[in-house]
């Protein structure tokens, strides 16, 4: 009986895990999005931050999705 709970509480433990990094990817994705729009409006100047902001949102979301694909399983 202890072993069952010892090994609910680790799944909770890694789900817990698993959805507090994926709020924090989408979160992160959300800030480099202001700055993304900052930047455009601003006669998109600085296409290196761009272009480095665009690569990071991917990054977030393919982690976001292999996260969640996890989640399913």
């Amino acid at each position: 009986m202890t072993s069952d709970k010892d090994e609910l509480i680790k799944a909770q433990n890694e789900l817990i895990g698993v959805l507090f990094e994926i709020v924090k990817r989408l979160n992160e994705n959300n800030t480099l999005d202001e700055e993304y729009f900052a930047l455009i409006a601003s006669s998109g100047k600085d296409a290196g931050r761009i272009r480095q902001i665009l690569d990071r949102r991917r990054e977030n979301s393919e982690v976001v999705s292999r996260l969640l694909s996890q989640l399913e399983t």
